[in-house]
């Protein structure tokens, strides 16, 4: 009986965030890797020379990747979803070795790409915390992604001195309003600003449309609720009509019965 009773609430709660964030560890430590890689492409961009931490981050992704899918036999949905995996893991290797993309305009080419893959296969990640009715997970992540791209933001570009201003400069660049009071300045912010408006401008989206969904659900929730009032009051009288009518026949038949 109680192992009974723990299915049955593990099934009941299996949508709860913290269920879904517990179930498939071995997701996030990718995502953690392929984290890692966003530094280390803007490390060799700024430095102009190769770096092994650098290296090591890509080749980690890339490894991770191919011990899910042989270790777990992870079944990708779609033909180009298992194309779109393997080229990653195919860049990942290539931008481990290749030059620093200061040097080698093939190299930073290679790189963008597999970083706009990286982006696509860590929203692929997260798809299942980023539903549409789940407000409090995608505010988290609209916090988590402003946090990160400026920090992002302090790091490579220099009219940011204080993270104050790298916040402000991703917050601008994420809801497209470009005020242009602070403006990437170099390759490097530049680029990464491309990838914070994808990002962020998603993710800003969901949390839209998330809010807009739950005033929707409210207001058809409201207007189920009186229907249902409406239909429990028409049933009630119903009972009482049935139960008058009921009494009467029964009074017609007692006196029928009664001898004349």
């Amino acid at each position: 009986m109680p192992a009974q009773r723990l299915r049955s609430a593990l099934r009941a709660h299996s949508g709860s965030l913290p269920l879904r964030v517990l179930r498939d560890p071995d997701r996030w430590f990718i995502l953690g890797t392929l984290i890692a890689t966003i530094p280390a492409f803007y490390l060799e961009m700024l430095t102009g020379e190769r770096s092994l931490l650098a290296a090591a981050a890509y080749v980690l992704a890339a490894l991770a990747m191919v011990l899910r899918i042989a270790l777990r036999r992870v079944l990708m949905a779609t033909r180009m979803r298992r194309w779109l995996v393997w080229t990653l893991i195919a860049g990942l290797l290539l931008a481990a070795v290749l030059p620093p993309s200061s040097t080698s305009s093939f190299a930073l080419t290679l790189r963008l790409l597999t970083a706009l893959l990286t982006l696509l296969h860590m929203m692929w990640l997260l798809q299942h915390l980023l539903a549409r009715d789940s407000l409090p997970s995608l505010l988290g992540a609209a916090v988590l992604v402003l946090l990160l791209c400026g920090a992002g933001f302090w790091w490579i570009e220099p009219r940011t001195p204080t993270l104050a201003d790298g916040l402000w400069l991703a917050f601008t660049t994420a809801a497209t309003v470009g005020y242009g009071d602070v403006v990437p300045s170099t390759p490097a912010s530049k680029v990464f600003a491309v990838f914070v408006v994808l990002l962020g401008f998603g993710i800003l989206s969901l949390v839209t449309a998330s809010i807009a969904a739950m005033w929707v659900e409210s207001s058809e929730r409201r207007m189920e609720h009186d229907i249902l009032r409406d239909l429990h009051a028409e049933i009630g009288q119903l009972r009482a009509e049935l139960r008058a009518t009921h009494d009467e026949l029964q009074s017609l038949r007692r006196r029928l019965d009664q001898p004349p």
